[in-house]
């Protein structure tokens, strides 16, 4: 008898434990339910007091999928819990937070949901308003003000909502190849939202968001630096590893695996892009991804590679000689990328415009050409265009690598964070010289946050003669012997 007691008393403990194990709430800690309040109250000013928002969240993912949220969604709620959606009500000024109901059987499987069950305590984490279930948003959006004409305005995003690691451009390449496809032609999943909220609702006007977000996210906040920053190291440590393991025979694919250890060693969700990474002429092409080939003595290879890190990524690049050393013509060309990104950076400042940098940093490398030789005439020719290039200024980096928003032909701000890319193509060898970095701009000028990758042709000897992780683990020849 006594022992049944035990037994009984043990077992009530553990239905304890265990319940307690799946009420653990995964919620994002690296924002303050005041800053996605203070980013909500922008979207408040943008669309006005007479105009209502309604922001759709990810889909589900099927069988064991990891869920990853939408980037819009996430940046305005931290919340990750599929099919849910965000109305932001401008004649109130009130948020409205729609989940689906408690699944116990997946959360027996893969843990804790934030659901509709838990309202009070979304409203505690997140500063939303309210807190409801999907079945209550058509009776919101008809109580808006549809009764009395006239409706107001209502916006959503128009352009593809990024939920992995495609930017939009991508995205958009992808609609297009689908809808030149007839046997698909499927329409996107904004396409299908506005088609249902206009045949549902035709009173509204519907209104592209996707400007509004675009400019929030354009300027980066303290913390969303931070976490930049912190994507940025992974990355260059992932690149210095690469580096110490190179040599003559490592393959491609091997190189990109020591940049996928590292990422998850440092609790990276993936990678933010497939990692570019490409020996001799590969890395011509500007995003080979195959990484099928040994590296070759004599060759440069390229590694161009960033984690999804907390909903945010990086992009930087170095090339290096898979040998370990510099021939004398490689060593001029690679100290040309080098100067030109050193000039680059000296003009970014508030104030100015990329044009303006570009134009300033062409001007000092007129100056640096004066007295240099090359080896080949095709080099000279090389870097004489790569001085009148105008792509050494790229791309926003964000919540994803070619992240959304403008840094040309405006004038740069604080918070704005985009990369540095000088870049040459000696076509006569299908050679591609490039290094690339990210910039952020201070209230005084600017920081480099992969300035700690090695750059110059002594740091990159120097790290490539260390040994990396292939040469503590080198791959096993595959069948194993049984």
């Amino acid at each position: 008898m006594k022992f049944k007691n035990t037994l009984t008393v043990f077992l009530f403990l553990l239905s304890i434990i265990s319940a307690i194990a799946q009420e653990k709430n995964y919620y994002q800690t690296d924002f303050s339910k005041e800053e996605f309040a203070a980013r909500r109250a922008k979207i408040f000013d943008a669309i006005g007091n007479q105009s209502i928002a309604v922001i759709q969240g990810a889909g589900g993912t099927p069988g064991v999928s990891v869920f990853r949220q939408s980037n819009s969604f996430y940046y305005l709620t931290g919340i990750e819990s599929p099919h849910a959606y965000l109305l932001i009500n401008g004649r109130n000024r009130r948020s409205t937070l729609y989940l689906s109901h408690r699944d116990e059987g997946m959360e027996r499987n893969q843990g804790k949901v934030l659901s509709v069950e838990d309202a009070e305590l979304v409203k505690e984490l997140t500063g939303i308003d309210e807190v409801k279930g999907i079945e209550f948003l058509a009776r919101d959006l008809s109580g808006s003000g549809l009764i009395r004409p006239p409706a107001p305005s209502l916006y959503t995003e128009f352009s593809p909502v990024e939920s992995g690691n495609d930017s939009r451009d991508e995205l958009l390449a992808k609609q297009i190849m689908a809808a030149s496809d007839p046997w698909d032609g499927s329409a996107s999943r904004e396409a299908e939202f506005i088609q249902k909220l206009e045949s549902r609702f035709p009173q509204f006007e519907i209104k592209d968001l996707t400007p509004t977000l675009d400019n929030l996210r354009l300027i980066k906040s303290e913390k969303e630096i931070a976490i930049i920053r912190e994507a940025t190291e992974i990355a260059g440590l992932a690149i210095i590893e690469a580096m110490k393991s190179t040599a003559p025979g490592v393959y491609e694919y091997q190189l990109g695996a020591v940049g996928k250890y590292v990422f998850s060693l440092h609790g990276a969700m993936g990678d933010s892009y497939p990692a570019i990474i490409g020996g001799g002429t590969n890395a011509y092409m500007g995003h080979y991804f195959h990484k099928t080939d040994k590296l070759v003595d004599g060759d440069l290879v390229l590694m161009d590679y960033a984690p999804d890190y907390k909903y945010y990524s990086s992009d930087v690049t170095r090339i290096w000689p898979v040998n370990g050393k510099f021939t004398e013509e490689r060593r001029a060309l690679y100290e040309f990328i080098v100067a030109y990104r050193d000039a680059l950076f000296r003009y970014i400042r508030p104030g100015v415009t990329s044009n303006e940098v570009l134009d300033q940093a062409a001007a000092e490398m007129k100056e640096y050409m004066k007295g240099k030789t090359f080896v080949k005439p095709a080099h000279l020719k090389a870097v004489a265009e790569g001085i009148k290039f105008r792509g050494h200024f790229q791309h926003p980096v964000g919540m994803i690598v070619h992240d959304v928003g403008r840094v040309h032909g405006v004038k740069l701000e604080p918070g704005m964070v985009f990369t540095i890319d000088p870049m040459i193509w000696i076509h006569e060898e299908r050679l591609y010289v490039r290094i690339e970095d990210v910039a952020v701009v201070t209230k005084d000028g600017v920081e480099n946050l992969s300035a700690f990758v090695p750059t110059s042709i002594e740091e990159i000897e120097q790290t490539i003669a260390k040994k990396g992780i292939i040469d503590f683990s080198p791959a096993v020849k595959l069948p194993l012997d049984k």
